[in-house]
């Protein structure tokens, strides 16, 4: 059986169009149609804790810290623990490495090792020193690290209410930064929004 001569000459102009454009990468469609957004966009899908409210209480907390003065000399500090007191599973972590990364990009102070990242720098210590694999010039010396001047200790609290037709969520995110040797509060902010939604 003979292929049609339309179809001939259609596959010969799709090779010779692949041809002239090259290669690319494949690209993997589903039926689900999805579409990159803006990162900075304001979320409203739920009244639920969402990526603008990270955003809100990062920036509020990065400027109200970079306006105390307070780091002059570029102080070291540590980030501690931040409870999540709310009813919602709310990754804390998130909140605190974007406030890290906008202080660290200040360039007004330097972040030592929190309490969770510690072990991997103690095994990192003990595997240069201990497993006779390196030369010992090179090995970074056990107790050099840098304490914390300050450290950052936070907590997220919410209150919900909601009847048949309305939800309302308060959020409130507290951060403390205490003076390490002295245990004194030198710097507190907090950061309040409210969500309601109708049903």
């Amino acid at each position: 059986m003979k292929t049609p001569r339309y179809l001939l000459a259609l596959l010969v102009m799709g090779t010779l169009s692949a041809c002239s454009t090259g290669l690319t990468s494949p690209v993997v469609r589903f039926d689900r149609q999805v579409n990159y957004g803006d990162a900075k966009a304001v979320e409203l899908v739920t009244n639920e804790f969402g990526s603008t409210d990270l955003q809100m209480m990062a920036e509020k907390m990065v400027g109200s810290l970079l306006e105390t003065g307070i780091f002059q000399g570029r102080p070291t500090v540590t980030i501690s623990t931040v409870r999540n007191k709310t009813s919602e599973y709310i990754d804390t972590t998130n909140v605190m490495n974007s406030i890290q990364t906008s202080l660290v990009k200040s360039g007004k102070v330097r972040f030592t090792r929190s309490i969770n990242e510690m072990q991997s720098g103690v095994d990192e210590l003990n595997r240069q020193n201990q497993s006779g694999l390196y030369k010992s010039n090179t090995t970074a010396k056990v107790g050099k690290m840098t304490a914390a001047k300050y450290s950052l200790e936070g907590e997220l609290t919410s209150i919900v209410k909601q009847n048949n037709t309305t939800k309302d969520v308060f959020y409130k995110f507290t951060l403390k930064m205490f003076d390490v040797e002295e245990g004194t509060i030198e710097w507190q902010e907090e950061k309040e929004i409210r969500k309601t939604s109708k049903r």
